[in-house]
């Protein structure tokens, strides 16, 4: 399985095309790769209950990669805010070990109506125009640490890196938009790391019939895969996010959504 080219093919694009979005839009390349691999590791013979928790799993865990590759663009630009970092990373390491932890007992239904009517919400949000929010200090430092547990137990339920939700309440925080985007991709590992962790000590059902390369519920040829070719676009959307509009990129993105919420959302119905 792990040696079709077919499917080695499809995860590079895969993983090409989210780390880019990821880089240029601030949103979770989680949205793009989970329901896509999950597809894609059906087709290659993983059961209907195993490919979505595997997915999430194994999309969380190439976001390690994939941070550390936008990381490095967007500290270069001078955009990556470190006190705020160290001080959102303490909660955003418990909240997405602890999500992982319990997203990997949940019913495959559950997890993929969660996801759906998440990725539905964040559709919706792209969609409307963005007003000028009234600006807020930071919370203190236990604001903070509840805000980072619960950015981390979503994003371990979804599979993405939480720029998703860090980017608009950085904003809202008198943030700007480039240090916004730039502290939630250096906040995306710490995410990643726990997550994925997470994911690798929970351990499928024994009666799944479960291909060579699995570690936990991580699936390493997809994670190998996913991981080589985000790493490389990462850095292409980071730049180009510095020079382009992309609002209305991301309307268009948001459609996309739209149509991949209804797709989860089938699958949660699914028998």
């Amino acid at each position: 399985m792990s040696g079709d080219p077919l499917l080695i093919a499809a995860l590079l694009a895969l993983g090409a095309c989210g780390g880019f979005l990821a880089g240029l839009l601030g949103i979770g390349g989680g949205m793009i790769l989970v329901p896509f691999t999950t597809v894609l590791l059906e087709a290659n013979g993983f059961a209907h209950a195993l490919a979505l928790k595997v997915a999430v799993a194994t999309s969380l865990a190439s976001i390690c990669f994939t941070s550390l590759s936008s990381l490095r663009a967007h500290h270069g630009h001078g955009t990556v805010r470190w006190p705020l970092v160290a001080a959102l990373a303490p909660g955003l390491v418990l909240g997405s070990a602890a999500g992982a932890l319990v997203a990997a007992q949940l019913p495959v239904r559950l997890l993929a109506a969660f996801f759906a009517i998440f990725v539905g919400v964040m559709a919706t949000r792209m969609l409307r125009p963005r007003g000028t929010p009234t600006p807020r200090a930071l919370p203190g430092a236990i604001g903070l640490l509840a805000i980072g547990v619960a950015v981390g137990a979503v994003s371990a339920w979804v599979g993405a890196g939480g720029a998703f939700m860090l980017v608009p309440f950085l904003l809202a925080r008198q943030v700007s938009m480039h240090q916004a985007v730039g502290s939630s991709a250096a906040l995306g590992f710490p995410i990643a790391l726990a997550g994925g962790l997470g994911y690798v000590l929970s351990s499928p059902n024994a009666a799944d019939q479960l291909p060579a390369g699995m570690l936990g519920f991580v699936y390493l040829p997809a994670l190998a895969g996913l991981s080589a070719a985000s790493v490389l676009t990462a850095p292409l959307g980071a730049r180009a996010a510095q020079r382009m509009n992309v609002q209305q990129l991301r309307r268009v993105f948001a459609v996309m959504l739209y149509g991949i919420a209804g797709y989860m959302l089938l699958r949660a119905l699914r028998p």
